[in-house]
Order: C-alpha cells, then structure tokens, then sequence
C-alpha cells in the first residue's frame, strides 16, 4: 500500500480512527514494557522510523554500513525481510535469492555488508555472531523489543516530519512521539525541517544531519526525457529526484509499496515509453523487483545519504 492522503492531516476520517489507533497505540506499549530485550556479546544499532514506510532508513543504513566497512568493522545487517517469503535466519546471496523470497531491502544491504534475514531477531543475530559478525546492524526494528539495542538511530524525513502526529491507522505514527524519543539514542534529520520536527526532540538527544542525493552513477540521466515508475510508500520523493537531474518527467507511474512487477506490468510501462520517445527509469529498490531478464530495459537511479558531519555519526556508532 501506499501512505493515506489522510496521514498528511488530521482530517476526518483520520478523528473517526482515533480510538483504533488508541488501542493499536495500548498494545505498541505493553509489548515495549513486557518484553525483556536480549543483550548480545556484540554491539547492535538499529536504524529505524517512526512512521510508517518512506522515512528513508535503508538509504541511512546503506551508509552507515560503507563507513562501518571502510573503518575495517566486522559489520552484518540483520533484516526482517519485509514481504519475502523465507522465515530464515538465512544468509541473503543476491545471485541466488529473489525479492519474493527476501524483500527488496535485503537484497539492497547485502550489495555492501553480509545480510542475514530472520523473522526471529535473536535467531538472526546469534546467526550472524557465528559467522563473524562484531557489530550487528539493524535496518529497521527500532519498535522491536526482542534485542537490546547499544545504539537506536530514529531517522526522520524533514519534509515529511510525522505526518498528523497520530498513530496508526489515524496515522503514519508506529509509536507515540515521545515513547520513540525517549529510547532513541540519536536523531537523524534528512533534508531541511520543513515540519518543525525538531521541537518535539529533547535538548538532550543529539541531532546528526544529513541529505539524500543522486549518486553519481545517476548523473548519466541529466536532462533525459523520462517516463519513470516506483512503488515506494512515497513516489514524489522519486520525482524530486528526478528534478534534481533536470529529468524532463513524461509520466510518472506509482505502484503499491514494495510492488513485485510482473510481465504485464512492464510491457504496458514499455509502451507508455515508446510512445514519449523516453527512457524508463526506476529507483534502486524498485530495479532489484524487476523480472531479470526484463532489467536491461530500465535504467535504476541510485541515490546516496550526504552525512552534515561524518565525524560526529562515526562517534555515535563507537567507531
């Protein structure tokens, strides 16, 4: 699915859903204050959200993983595996395994780190501790209590900010706000505060910066006219990236969130672009769904988080 129109503001139907989110809210805290998180022999951070979907953690946690690589750390993601279809622990090999089978996320992170996806957290962690891991990273699970967490970075999108502010499903929130600041360890704003976010962190919480890009591999799409789709919770995030490139957008075609495409799908976006004499162009997340033998079609447009200061989040991390 995509987010709700609805999520953006308190609207309505979004009051007519308060007392669900009022009980989906009830049971979020009774599974923190019931469950006694395992401590590991190895440090855990957990890069997680708030909201649901579009945050942009996995670009955050891809980062993170390359600065932990490029300082000589031992590093593992550990991945639920959203939407695949294997409960694991397995040791995700991208020539081998397919979004349907992983998750497009896993897919994605194992291009840098080993990546083990596990629907058991612990399961998955002493998995990875066997195969050498000294640090597990998390992507994701910052509302799971089943592991200690050394390090939780709650990522927020500053032009998204918290939606309505209510909680699921009046709204995009997992947790009440002030619940996620007070187990956060830090805050990651990506992009300008367009929401004011920002007054709902404690003084004490530090706050890292950081913008998401166009990585260089995307340059080739300068001034390209494109006919572009995704189905990512938040599709117009794609499209200012294409503004970023100057693309000349043909059309855009959303799809559902973490959306398998299928022959149909691409032979009807294949014609949509034969008649705009464009190229089709996809995000990363949206290229590792696609068919294989369908790829060659579709130019991915990767992206890269740009941190403010790298110093201060290799601090956060105990590198």
């Amino acid at each position: 699915m995509r987010a709700p129109l609805f999520w953006k503001e308190k609207t309505f139907l979004s009051t007519v859903l308060l007392p669900v989110a009022a009980l989906y809210g009830s049971c979020a805290k009774r599974r923190q204050k019931n469950t006694i998180p395992q401590k590991l022999p190895v440090p855990v951070i957990c890069v997680g959200n708030l909201v649901a979907g579009g945050a942009g953690k996995t670009p955050v946690s891809l980062a993170l993983g390359i600065l932990l690589k490029e300082h000589g750390r031992k590093a593992h993601y550990l991945s639920r595996g959203y939407k695949g279809s294997l409960k694991g622990p397995v040791l995700v090999n991208p020539a081998l395994h397919s979004a349907e089978e992983v998750g497009d996320e896993p897919l994605l992170l194992a291009a840098i780190l080993p990546t083990w996806v596990a629907k058991d957290k612990i399961a998955g962690a002493k998995a990875a501790i066997a195969a050498g891991a000294e640090i597990i990273m998390m992507d994701d699970g910052f509302q799971n209590p089943s592991l200690h967490k050394d390090v939780s970075l709650l990522v927020i999108d500053g032009g998204y900010g918290f939606g309505n502010e209510r909680l699921m499903p009046a709204g995009p929130l997992r947790e009440t706000i002030a619940a996620a600041m007070e187990r956060a360890s830090a805050i990651l704003l990506l992009g300008e505060d367009k929401q004011d976010v920002l007054r709902h962190v404690p003084e004490v919480k530090p706050v890292l910066r950081a913008n998401v890009e166009p990585a260089p591999a995307a340059l080739s799409l300068q001034d390209k006219h494109v006919v572009a789709f995704a189905g990512i919770a938040r599709p117009h995030k794609f499209y200012r990236t294409l503004q970023q490139l100057n693309c000349v957008i043909k059309e855009m075609v959303a799809y559902p969130d973490h959306h398998i495409f299928s022959a149909h799908d691409m032979a009807r976006l294949r014609s949509k672009a034969k008649e705009q004499h464009a190229q089709l162009v996809t995000t990363t997340k949206d290229y590792v769904r696609l068919p294989a033998s369908l790829r060659e079609e579709v130019t991915e447009v990767p992206v890269e988080v740009v941190f403010g200061d790298e110093r201060a989040v290799l601090h956060m991390m105990g590198v």
